[in-house]
Parts: C-alpha cells; sequence; structure tokens
C-alpha cells in the first residue's frame, strides 16, 4: 500500500472542508452527521475545527445505514450493525452527512434513505474526505478534503489514529 495522506495532509484536508464551512454554519444551527464508522470520526473532527466560532449550533451525530443498503441481499451473512446515534430532532434542519471516501455514492444513497426515518431536513449537504470517483449515482459532494484518482479496483483504506494506528490515507492500486 502506499501512503497517499500522512496525520499533517489528513489535517490540512480537514482544515480545508472546515474553512469552506465556516460562512455556512456561522450564525446557524447545523446537524453534522458521520456514516459508522469512519465518517463519524471525521464529522466529530470537523466539529471541533467548527466549534471556535461561537455564533454557530453545532450538533453531532452517526449514522449507520447499513440496513439500507442496495446490496444486502449479496451478503451471505447479516451485516455488523454500528448503532445510529441521533438524539435531535432533525425536521427542518441543515444537515452536513459526512463520510471518510466517497466511491459509486451507493453509501450515501443508503444514508439520506436512513435519515429520512430521522426527519425531513430542509437541507442535507455532503463533506467527504476523500473522493476518488467512479460514481454509479448522480451524488457529488459539495466539500471535499482530498481528491484523488483511482481505478476502480483500487482499494483506500482511511486510518485516523484509533489505538497505536498511524494516521494515514493509503491506496492499494490493483
Amino acid at each position: 500500500m502506499a501512503t497517499v495522506a500522512n496525520e499533517e495532509e489528513i489535517q490540512e484536508a480537514l482544515e480545508r472542508i472546515a474553512e469552506q464551512l465556516k460562512p455556512i454554519v456561522a450564525g446557524q444551527t447545523t446537524a453534522f452527521i458521520g456514516l459508522k464508522s469512519i465518517g463519524d470520526v471525521v464529522a466529530e473532527r470537523l466539529v471541533t475545527l467548527l466549534a471556535e466560532d461561537d455564533t454557530a449550533t453545532l450538533l453531532l451525530g452517526a449514522l449507520d445505514a447499513s440496513l439500507y443498503r442496495d446490496d444486502l441481499s449479496r451478503f451471505t451473512t447479516s451485516p455488523s450493525l454500528q448503532g445510529t446515534e441521533i438524539d435531535f430532532d432533525l425536521d427542518d434542519a441543515h444537515v452536513i452527512l459526512v463520510d471518510d471516501v466517497l466511491f459509486t455514492g451507493r453509501t450515501v444513497r443508503a444514508a439520506l434513505d436512513a435519515l429520512t426515518d430521522y426527519g425531513r431536513p430542509k437541507q442535507i449537504e455532503l463533506a467527504v474526505l476523500v473522493d476518488r470517483g467512479h460514481r454509479e449515482l448522480p451524488i457529488q459532494p459539495n466539500y471535499v478534503g482530498i481528491s484523488l484518482e483511482t481505478s476502480r479496483e483500487d482499494n483506500i483504506k482511511v486510518s485516523l489514529g484509533y489505538g497505536n494506528e498511524v494516521e494515514s490515507i493509503e491506496l492499494n492500486a490493483e
């Protein structure tokens, strides 16, 4: 695997996204919903970067969209559920959906379906740490930290420092 971003570069990417979001969240309430299992960590880090603006009210939640996937019938075992933590009302909310890597768009589609079980947001925008292209659905991010050119067969691994894990984004080119 080749490292495409180290800890410092990941932090810079998060800061770029936060800078784009500052005028959006200023003076209003914004709900950041991170997709399990790494998008929720990205969302938490973005909220931390944005928290210095005391005019913004930032809500933080996490969403497990596993049961909304369109490929469940292809799995031989049931998906491992990680739980959803949204303890605020999403009706008429401004939501920033956050994920670590955007690829085909199918996970985001599943997340959009799952969000409707928690309310009807006024607006939903998408922030991703890495956009690697190859969309299968008409889904595009509003905010991107890093854009990578990849082949469809490549694998991206995002590590954000759990335990002794080194913080990095790695590309396994096929």
